[in-house]
């Protein structure tokens, strides 16, 4: 990395790691309190999810070679898979049909879904010759558990694997980028 000044560009992606968990926090704690089909929930999951992709790009950023092109294409497959399961529960919270429970097409939300915690596990991957070891285990800790939480619908577990990243990600954020010669 270079020494140069910060563009708006890095400014908007170095927000976006204070930002995207936050926002995703918010939705998560509103599904634990008025329930997993929260139309409200629903709206701030998607406008959290839709964070992430560019946090998702900041991590992209500091990584380097063969890891970033993986974690590029998986945080997009996984994007696509969390906006979607925020949009399905809009669907569902207007009595539409669950695409989770559905069959055919809409199996794609399922994979897509999954690419989004393997997205945290590759930032850990990425992070962990730039960041303390406790930033990088968290992530990979949180990428883990956020399938339980989410897919069985743990309320209280939802919510922690959040404040870890929030934990983890403002500590990105605050501590910079830094070079490890990759």
């Amino acid at each position: 990395m270079t020494d140069r000044p910060a563009t708006p560009v890095d400014r908007a992606l170095t927000a976006s790691l204070f930002f995207a968990p936050v926002i995703y926090l918010i939705a998560d704690v509103l599904y634990a309190v008025r329930g997993w089909d929260d139309p409200a929930a629903a709206v701030v999951h998607v406008l959290g999810a839709t964070a992430y992709i560019i946090l998702m790009l900041k991590l992209v950023d500091l990584g380097r070679g063969v890891l970033a092109a993986v974690l590029l294409v998986v945080g997009a497959l996984g994007a696509a898979g969390n906006v979607a399961y925020g949009f399905n529960t809009i669907h569902v919270s207007l009595g539409d049909t669950d695409l989770v429970d559905a069959s055919g097409a809409a199996t794609l939300i399922k994979p897509l879904g999954l690419c989004f915690p393997l997205t945290l596990l590759l930032g850990a991957a990425v992070l962990r010759r730039t960041q303390p070891l406790w930033a990088v285990v968290l992530l990979a800790v949180a990428g883990a558990a956020w399938p339980l939480a989410h897919i069985a619908n743990i309320g209280w577990l939802a919510v922690l694997v959040n404040v870890a990243l929030v934990a983890v990600f403002a500590a990105v954020a605050v501590r910079g980028p830094a070079d490890p010669g990759q």
